[in-house]
């Protein structure tokens, strides 16, 4: 198991399907089912790296991304989804700061 690179809040883009989004929560390593991952991670990535829920840039549905596909998102530009005031109160330097929750 390794530490993640990229950060909740942090912009990415994929780099293999050059879609732009930001990061909503990290998993240490992949944590969804085994059919998922057969159908879904066609180019087979590791397993025991960190894994990325993302907000699809102009979307409505949010990727499982593992960490080597993903590289950081340098276009300045703010992320368009729907669920963007759920998780986050605001963009400060190029990173969405994480919504407080109450109990």
């Amino acid at each position: 198991m390794s530490e993640a690179v990229y950060a909740i809040g942090q912009r990415v883009r994929h780099a293999l399907f050059e879609y732009r989004g930001v990061i909503i929560d990290v998993d240490p390593v992949f944590s969804l089912s085994d059919d998922w991952y057969q159908n879904e991670a066609v180019s087979r990535p590791p397993r025991d790296r960190p894994w990325y829920r993302v907000l699809v840039h102009n979307a409505i549905h949010e990727t499982y991304v593992a960490e080597r596909n993903l590289e950081a998102d340098l276009s300045d530009e703010p992320v368009n989804h729907p669920d963007i005031e759920l998780h986050f109160s605001g963009l400060v330097d190029g990173v969405y700061q994480t919504r407080q929750r109450g109990n």
